[in-house]
């Protein structure tokens, strides 16, 4: 699960990095945010050693990766621990001057605030009206302990023990994963900017003749709808579909491969992940004729048709990997529809593809006729590059479960990037 620690300016910061360890030993990936007094208690290298990922300490920071938006929007739970009655009164008021108190405000998962201050400061009727706004808001505040305070001073306002705040987030997260599932409704993609291409391109011969392919769209609009519903921005490079686009997703239409290359291309700089669904047509009419090709009806004998000479059109997916280049985002999904024949089977053409492609994932389905294509169920197998076996191996399953496995093992390969 992903964890953003927030850790406000107060003297008990240092109990927060041994509750980052207890999380980040539990298997979570835990994003550290820091405000600037906090770092003058335990510095960024502490966090960022305990936690094995960057710390995020102001907006200005990777700013075209948008943090003060994103961390929020695709955490699984926020923490803040020690939260001082600074950092309380500002995050009771909405603002937003500063990296944690952003990702308050865009967080749409459980928070969970400890308070730790002098007892004047937690008692004050400012303090405590802070307190109550924050919990009918829904934000777990867990109250200080009473014990000794910095200084001489004892009474309440202590920090909970790590042991005790990790307890709380272990509930928390358990709590959201149990209504996630109950639901349906995850939200793990939120922010993330996803591409898909969907349908089977038509090459224009004449003005009423066309070469298409059996593609009904089904896969790529499930995937452009199934990435929606988890959160994602999703933009569908539409191509021949025989269902509709969903709802609250961008739509540009393509008819050709040309069309659907020039669009693609144009969009890949702006999305964090691209996924090539769409059956491209690997050839083309090298001629388009203006007008209807007729038919002679001189002679009553057979006569040969027209011959059509085609050109190839060119690898949208390998084209998209090469523009990107050495950069590791947008994470790039292709499929391959394939069938076996006497130089391999569906997966060995699978794997061959995915090393010629160069494309970081790659959803292998068997085509044919009754198979795959206009189909309501399918089968695939996934594969990841630089890895033997396949990282999934989903159906026979509707398209939306398909969908739902290709969005996961994307999102599993985009953590392994870190």
């Amino acid at each position: 699960m992903r964890v953003v620690l927030g850790v406000s300016g107060g003297i008990a910061a240092y109990k927060a990095a041994l509750l980052l360890r207890l999380l980040s030993e539990a298997g979570h990936e835990v994003t550290v945010v820091p405000t600037a007094a906090a770092l003058r208690f335990v510095g960024e290298p502490t966090w960022a050693a305990l936690s094995g990922r960057p710390v995020a300490t102001d907006v200005w920071t990777d700013v075209h990766e948008v943090p003060h938006v994103r961390l929020g929007q695709s955490a699984d739970l926020v923490v803040v621990a020690p939260a001082t009655a600074d950092l309380l009164a500002r995050a009771a008021a909405g603002m937003a001057d500063d990296l944690l108190t952003n990702t308050l405000l865009t967080a749409r998962c459980p928070v969970v605030m400890a308070p730790a201050m002098h007892t004047e400061m937690w008692e004050h009727p400012a303090t405590q009206a802070n307190v109550e706004t924050l919990t009918q808001r829904g934000v777990h505040v867990v109250p200080p302990a009473a014990g000794r305070l910095t200084g001489a001073d004892s009474g309440p306002g202590r920090l909970p023990e790590p042991e005790h705040l990790f307890e709380v987030c272990q509930r928390e997260l358990a709590r959201a994963d149990r209504v996630t599932r109950t639901s349906g409704a995850r939200q793990d993609l939120v922010g993330t900017r996803v591409l898909v291409t969907a349908g089977g391109t038509r090459e224009p011969l004449d003005p009423v003749r066309f070469l298409g392919n059996r593609s009904s769209g089904k896969q790529g609009v499930a995937l452009a709808a199934a990435a929606r519903r988890r959160g994602a921005i999703v933009t569908l490079v539409l191509a021949h579909a025989e269902v509709p686009p969903p709802p609250d997703v961008e739509v540009v239409r393509a008819g050709s491969a040309l069309e659907l290359a020039a669009a693609t291309r144009a969009a890949l700089p702006s999305h964090d992940v691209v996924v090539m669904a769409a059956a491209v047509a690997d050839f083309r009419p090298d001629a388009y004729v203006e007008t209807k090709i007729k038919k002679s009806y001189d002679t009553e004998d057979e006569e040969p048709g027209p011959t059509i000479r085609l050109v190839r059109n060119p690898d949208i997916l390998a084209g998209l990997v090469a523009e990107r280049g050495e950069a590791t985002d947008p994470l790039i999904v292709g499929f391959a529809a394939e069938t076996g024949d006497e130089d391999g089977t569906v997966l060995e053409h699978g794997r061959t593809k995915l090393e010629r492609k160069g494309c970081d994932l790659l959803v292998v389905n068997e085509v044919g006729i009754d198979k795959a294509f206009g189909q309501d169920e399918n089968s695939v197998v996934i594969l990841r590059r630089g890895v033997e076996n396949p990282v999934a191996e989903v159906g026979p399953a509707g398209k939306a479960a398909i969908a739902d496995a290709v969005l996961d093992a994307i999102l599993d390969a985009r953590r392994r990037r870190g």
